[in-house]
């Protein structure tokens, strides 16, 4: 046998997935095809949401065409990591509804080796950065941005259009807050 023959083991490298977009875009439904890819090639998966998203099924992520997947609910992004110890691909729904903290929670388990799939979105109702998004999409391996239809003219839509009156930043709800709107239908006067 060659001396100079070396046998290489690698780590297997983790990384961070980040899905992007406006409401209505897809994102919950890229999540959770990729997550039964994962299924299919029997790598163990964990799927989670924040407690506040409570739209559909309390322990399912739920697209807004009803396509669903089974998730655990956290309130933390911490808690991330004592349940989802064994899981070789972590999903992530609703990212912007976590603290800053899940930046580090995520970079953390991609250094452990992780897949993590994170979607969320990128803008909130007035087309401002909705943390941590940014951050995600800084440190991410892989970006898919996509794009809705705007409800006005059918042109592709990036921004989500408030039409009920709160100004809250955060309110949870769907097609009875929010519409798909293209840059140049998309409206909000700051007050």
């Amino acid at each position: 046998m060659n001396e100079n023959l070396q046998i290489r083991t690698f780590k297997k490298i983790g990384h961070i997935e980040v899905i992007c977009g406006s409401m209505f875009s897809g994102k919950t439904e890229e999540l959770i095809r990729r997550i039964r890819r994962a299924e299919i090639a029997r790598q163990r998966v964990k799927v989670f949401k924040p407690k506040i998203d409570n739209r559909y099924k309390e322990f399912e992520i739920t697209s807004h065409n009803a396509n669903s997947y089974p998730s655990e609910i956290i309130v933390n992004a911490d808690e991330i990591y004592e349940k989802s110890v064994d899981a070789e691909v972590i999903g992530i729904d609703e990212a912007q509804f976590f603290e800053n903290n899940l930046v580090d929670v995520c970079q953390n388990l991609a250094d452990s080796g992780k897949r993590v799939i994170v979607a969320g979105l990128d803008q909130d109702y007035r087309a401002k950065p909705f943390e941590p998004m940014p951050q995600l999409l800084a440190i991410a391996e892989y970006i898919t941005k996509i794009q809705a239809v705007c409800v006005i003219c059918g042109a592709p839509a990036n921004r989500t259009h408030r039409i009920s009156e709160s100004g809250d930043r955060v309110l949870v709800g769907a097609e009875n807050h929010y519409e798909a709107r293209c840059r140049i239908h998309h409206t909000f006067k700051e007050e």
